[in-house]
């Protein structure tokens, strides 16, 4: 009885070793058979015009990946609707990786600042890697006596409602900057909304406006005397203007307006065409030639996980969740 058991125990074991083995070989032959990405080329959606500086790190990736996984990786831009346009054709595009979105901070922006936001953050794209952030610099006209942002939030509170700040326009990142400024810093400035940057930026040379949160570029194209940057409005520092303290080295803690740009797929996409395209352009980022490019279009090199690119997405939505909450109720 003892002698039968143990040949049916040894037998059922053997069965098992067998299947387990037969196991490992189909999941072996399975990825060996998998065709390595991309088999076609890619497209990725810019939610803006070209020209700027997010549609040229785009175009330079683009190029790059192309180099270096053997298919052509190719821009298509579709601005509009504060990027919207574009970012919501991504969301229903097959999550195989031929279709990936590099987008702006306004991605962030968009689901803030609307009553019924256009899509979900963390519904509908897979986040792959947070590329480069583009600092915004609070800049003052040189008629305002400040040099310092301590120095300007003591004039702001005597002169509560009297500075006026420029934006390109109502939602936008830099009039929700101003919005928050005020509320860190207890004072009150006037909105003065215009139609883009260019001509928010002149009304604040013609000291039409007193207060701007321009783009690093911008700053240092036109230099100090026609005005003046007070400090950078990200939590780090600027290739481009490493002696400026940030807004927090300054006495303003976790200000940030983060001009990031970074490349997401739609949701459901394979996490080893996350990894892999994750990797890539980690590789990418860390060559000099990219650095050098990025740096004239005003670009500092961040990287990140697929993780810290999420989390920053939803900080981001939070954070001007808020201060758009705030606006809506003074209004």
């Amino acid at each position: 009885m003892l002698s039968a058991l143990w040949r049916i125990s040894s037998h059922l074991a053997h069965l098992k070793g067998s299947v387990i083995l037969a196991t490992i070989l189909l999941i072996w032959a399975t990825n060996a058979a998998r065709p390595e990405y991309p088999t076609r080329p890619v497209k990725i959606i810019v939610p803006v015009a070209p020209g700027g500086g997010t549609d040229i790190m785009a175009r330079l990736l683009a190029h790059k990946l192309s180099e270096r996984l053997g298919q052509q990786f190719i821009v298509e831009n579709h601005p509009g609707a504060g990027g919207v346009i574009g970012a919501k054709s991504v969301t229903t595009a097959r999550p195989d990786g031929l279709t990936l979105l590099y987008a702006p901070a306004a991605l962030a922006l968009s689901v803030a600042t609307s009553k019924t936001p256009p899509y979900d953050l963390a519904r509908d794209f897979a986040p792959i890697i947070n590329t480069a952030i583009n600092p915004a610099v609070l800049v003052v006209h040189p008629s305002v006596p400040v040099r310092t942002l301590t120095e300007f939030i003591a004039y702001g509170r005597t002169h509560s409602g009297k500075l006026s700040y420029g934006s390109p326009g109502v939602g936008t990142a830099s009039h929700l900057a101003g919005e928050l400024l005020k509320a860190d810093a207890g004072f009150d400035m006037v909105h003065v909304p215009n139609r883009g940057m260019t001509p928010s930026l002149n009304d604040l040379l013609a000291g039409q406006v007193q207060v701007l949160f321009a783009g690093v570029t911008s700053v240092v194209s036109e230099g100090a005397g026609r005005m003046r940057p007070l400090a950078i409005a990200e939590l780090t520092r600027s290739r481009l203007l490493p002696n400026l303290p940030t807004m927090e080295e300054s006495g303003l803690p976790r200000f940030e307006v983060g001009n990031w740009a970074g490349l997401l797929g739609p949701a459901r996409l394979d996490p080893e065409i996350v990894r892999k395209l994750n990797g890539e352009v980690l590789a990418i980022l860390g060559t000099p030639d990219v650095q050098d490019r990025a740096k004239i279009t005003g670009f500092d090199i961040v990287g990140s996980t697929p993780e810290q690119f999420a989390a920053r997405l939803q900080e981001d939505v939070r954070r001007w969740s808020r201060i758009a909450d705030f606006v809506r109720k003074d209004q």
